[in-house]
């Protein structure tokens, strides 16, 4: 009992490390990122390509109203993975230093400078008593000085930059699949088929388009792009990742489970 009591108190207490050096709230919280339905990004020479999981659990939800993607400034992106409502703050807070950078030296910021200043948020959240950390995953994605760069945050607030990574369910799976084909010459529909066919590789290499939302930030114009319904449906086409009639079948049978 005293043992079990000694493990609760290092399992309530984000500023307490366990006698093995770990947080307990931070690695919760990277489970609750799992949990969370996945996002890709893809990095190539021509942009960077984000494609997302927007599974709708109900015919009655507005499908608009699941937001994955985020416009963070012009040329910068960010795609996220986990609480909705962890994400939607960060995404405020990049909103915010975006702008303030703007005002304060007259010029867009940086990819990696933002992603920084998120992840230094992040980690405020680590290591202050009463407060939790953010059970959310990012991919920023962007142009910085004519070239692409692509960033994951983390819960416990450390910055990575990746080619091409996938967060949230699925990641093992996905990630093998993009280290297996990822072409670093590729260009954007290169960037984009990837993306789509690494999300689709749980599922037996079939999406339903209305369930993908995807957006790029192209290196020639540096400019955020979210794609159409239409465009997505297109890709998902011309690739051959449709469900079959079959599968369609099975999945109207099937309970919904979250």
């Amino acid at each position: 009992m005293q043992g079990q009591a000694s493990q609760q108190a290092y399992d309530r207490g984000i500023t307490i490390f366990s006698p093995d050096g770990r947080l307990y709230q931070v690695e919760y919280a990277r489970e609750a990122v799992k949990r969370g339905t996945a996002s890709i990004g893809v990095r190539t020479p021509e942009g960077v390509v984000f494609a997302v999981d927007k599974r709708i659990h109900s015919e009655l939800m507005e499908r608009a109203s699941v937001e994955k993607i985020h416009k963070a400034d012009d040329h910068i992106g960010i795609a996220s993975a986990g609480h909705v409502a962890d994400a939607r703050q960060l995404i405020d807070f990049a909103r915010r230093d975006a702008q303030v950078n703007q005002l304060r030296y007259g010029e867009p910021i940086g990819v990696e400078t933002l992603t920084k200043d998120v992840t230094d948020h992040i980690q405020q959240y680590t290591q202050v008593g009463g407060a939790r950390p953010f059970g959310v995953a990012l991919i920023v994605g962007g142009i910085e000085n004519g070239e692409p760069r692509l960033y994951e945050t983390d819960p416990s607030g450390t910055p990575y930059e990746w080619k091409a990574l996938a967060v949230g369910a699925n990641r093992n799976e996905i990630q093998d699949h993009l280290e297996e084909n990822y072409d670093a010459d590729a260009d954007l529909d290169g960037g984009i088929e990837l993306a789509l066919r690494a999300l689709a590789s749980p599922h037996e290499g079939q999406l339903d388009p209305e369930s993908v939302g995807m957006a790029t930030v192209e290196t020639e114009s540096e400019s955020f792009t979210t794609l159409s319904d239409d465009t997505v449906e297109a890709y998902v086409t011309e690739y051959d990742l449709l469900p079959s009639e079959d599968d369609d079948a099975d999945e109207s049978d099937a309970t919904d489970e979250e």
